[in-house]
């Protein structure tokens, strides 16, 4: 499984370039994963309703083809896009799911910070509240989209939103638990290691 680091990127060209290299892999493109943050921007989901965005101010508001509602993506929001063939790995896209979600939480927990998935709605949550959100998109036997986990950033703009589509949703990031944080490329590397030992099939 291949890791690209793609750094601070522009979110739109990196929705198109998700697509296209899914559209153009064949049953012998090697799987990746693309580690990037984004500049301040919103995705809206393929159930996106226009009514969890609160406020409208300067971010923009991209239309994406994942699953689910509402979230912001910003700077200190360690990114990974996971480009899989899990028809190729015989496996499931929930077992991938479980595996992010796994991942996230071995993660925070060699930082001590205790942190769980919720069976009843996806992401990863620190009492309650969400530290981390998933997204996926199933096309063609693989998967792309993937996860977000917040580290060091400004959460201001989540309260413009009902983030992931519930509203009072209260969001928190590694920093709040951490003093000194952890560097977004030190979390990288720890979170992709988790990634790849657990997406093994």
């Amino acid at each position: 499984m291949k890791i690209l680091h793609l750094g601070l990127a522009d979110y739109l060209p990196t929705f198109e370039a998700m697509k296209k290299f899914n559209d153009s892999r064949t049953e012998s493109t090697e799987d990746e994963l693309w580690v990037v943050e984004h500049p301040p921007v919103f995705t809206q989901g393929l159930a996106g309703k226009p009514e969890h965005l609160l406020v409208q101010d300067d971010i923009p508001v991209v239309q994406i083809d994942r699953g689910g509602q509402i979230t912001y993506h910003g700077p200190g929001q360690l990114v990974v896009y996971t480009m899989i063939d899990f028809k190729r790995r015989k496996t499931s896209v929930r077992h991938i799911v479980t595996a992010l979600e796994n991942s996230i939480v071995d993660t925070l927990a060699a930082y001590g910070i205790k942190a769980s998935a919720d069976p009843k709605r996806p992401g990863v949550y620190v009492e309650g509240k969400k530290i981390a959100s998933l997204g996926l998109r199933i096309k063609n036997g693989s998967v792309y989209h993937g996860l977000a986990l917040n580290i060091n950033m400004d959460l201001n703009p989540f309260t413009h939103i009902n983030p992931c589509g519930y509203a009072g949703l209260e969001m928190v990031q590694m920093a709040d638990f951490l003093k000194p944080c952890p560097s977004v490329a030190e979390v990288a590397a720890k979170l992709t290691s988790n990634l790849q030992e657990k997406l093994a099939i």
